[in-house]
């Protein structure tokens, strides 16, 4: 590939190590990273807002710019979503950049990321040269600025590849993230004060967070408390299947909710709800309400119906007078101004200036696979469905990808664009066969149809 211009004074340094990422889970790679086969130079600097940036730039650079978008929670600039892949890109002659985002105020830095992301390609390219193609990857938060980028062709983005992406964006996370809350608040810590929306820090949602975690854990010893349990996991669109866990059989109820609830235990809601205080900060109130939801009518929408309504029978409970029970008392009104600040900043999907590839594991605790479900009927729904792929990785955790997985993701971006068509490219097969073929630490790329996100707004 040919390199259209690159100045050729460069100070060269040492590769640099890029902060961890903010995923659940560790990623699963056991290769030992390969360093670049030349020189490396790291460069960096600091936009207007105060968002620093760094870039690192291979001597034998093959003309291809990736500017990488990090999730929720870091405040340093990244450039790659694990430093096995940001070496093995390296390798492979990509130059990386990517930015902090301006997180002086908020880590939901939706507001400011796009712009950031855009000004520090400005950056980089004015000290090496017009790259002959720009690629963007984002991981988790990041995903949903990626899907961003993509949307808009901002930057100069050729192609886009997404990782784990939260692409349903703050509305939606938050809508059925507090149907989870308020059923376990409400069936679980009845006549308890529990604190679900408006948080005034991020400890004040902690607080929350560790109530509801506890009221799980109490919940858990008693055939009553784990369907209870198991009816909020099913709102919360959370997996069957646990990190460290065997799959259970498809019938194996009991077995099924104790993964859920084995999610819970290991820290979902000592996450998610903290991190509510963010996102409300960088919206100006509250984005979610459930102020006449039919409770019964969101969980016939749910895969885990099923699941939840055989517990019930074992229990002994009356599932209806339950649901009754959440309905009746659902009055958390959301903050109009707060809706539209979330759809205006951090929504994706409403159509693709450039090809887009997401991939996401299939057992997803924190951004869960129905996501991508409800970003592919808002493409499908603009227009672009044919710019847009999605893949599956038969794995449990956020963000669980190998380093084969994602380089032979990227890659297929890249053929979509060189073919100017998908093809079988993005299939399940041929990700797996690319992956394999690179030797590097395993793929588990499988056909997956994610269900539709249980969801009782249209947001």
């Amino acid at each position: 590939m040919a390199v259209r211009s690159r100045r050729s004074t460069r100070t060269l340094t040492a590769l640099a190590a890029v902060v961890a990422l903010s995923a659940t889970s560790a990623s699963v790679s056991t290769a030992a990273p390969r360093a670049a086969t030349g020189p490396v130079e790291r460069l960096s600097g600091t936009l207007p807002d105060g968002a620093t940036w760094i870039a690192d730039v291979p001597e034998d650079w093959n003309g291809t710019l990736i500017v990488f978008s990090h999730g929720f929670g870091a405040t340093t600039p990244q450039n790659a979503p694990g430093e096995a892949v940001r070496l093995r890109l390296l390798e492979e002659g990509y130059a990386l950049t990517g930015s902090s985002y301006n997180t002086s105020e908020t880590l939901w830095a939706l507001e400011s990321a796009e712009r950031d992301q855009v000004a520090t390609i400005r950056a980089v390219t004015g000290r090496i040269g017009e790259p002959t193609r720009t690629l963007s990857v984002g991981q988790s938060m990041g995903g949903l600025v990626n899907a961003r980028l993509a949307r808009s062709g901002a930057g100069g983005i050729d192609g886009a590849l997404g990782l784990c992406g939260l692409v349903a964006g703050a509305n939606d996370l938050h809508a059925y993230q507090l149907d989870a809350e308020y059923t376990i608040a409400r069936l679980l810590l009845p006549g308890t004060p529990v604190k679900l929306v408006g948080f005034a820090s991020e400890a004040e949602g902690a607080v929350s967070g560790r109530l509801l975690t506890d009221a799980v854990a109490a919940a858990q010893k008693t055939p009553e408390g784990r369907a209870r349990v198991a009816l909020a996991a099913a709102y919360l669109n959370l997996p069957t299947w646990a990190f460290g866990k065997n799959r259970p059989a498809p019938g194996d109820h009991e077995e099924q909710q104790a993964q859920q609830a084995s999610w819970l235990l290991q820290g979902v809601l000592n996450r998610v709800v903290p991190a509510r205080y963010h996102v409300e900060k960088a919206l100006g109130g509250n984005n979610s309400g459930n102020r006449g939801i039919d409770y019964a009518r969101v969980l016939a929408t749910s895969q885990h119906a099923p699941l939840v309504k055989a517990l019930y029978r074992k229990a002994g409970l009356d599932l209806r007078a339950d649901l009754r029970n959440l309905t009746a008392h659902a009055d958390i009104a959301a903050d109009p101004a707060a809706v539209a600040a979330g759809r205006r900043t951090s929504s994706a999907g409403q159509g693709l200036a450039v090809p887009l590839l997401n991939i996401h594991t299939t057992a997803d605790d924190l951004v869960p696979t129905e996501q991508q479900s409800r970003f592919a009927a808002r493409v499908r729904a603009s227009g672009d469905a044919a710019l847009h792929r999605q893949a599956y990785v038969e794995r449990q955790g956020h963000c669980n990808f190998t380093t084969a997985e994602t380089v032979a993701a990227l890659h297929a971006v890249e053929s979509r664009l060189d073919k100017g068509h998908w093809g079988a490219t993005a299939t399940a097969g041929a990700l797996q066969t690319a992956a394999e073929a690179l030797d590097l630490d395993g793929a588990a790329y499988v056909p997956h149809h994610p269900a539709p996100l249980t969801i009782g707004r249209r947001l």
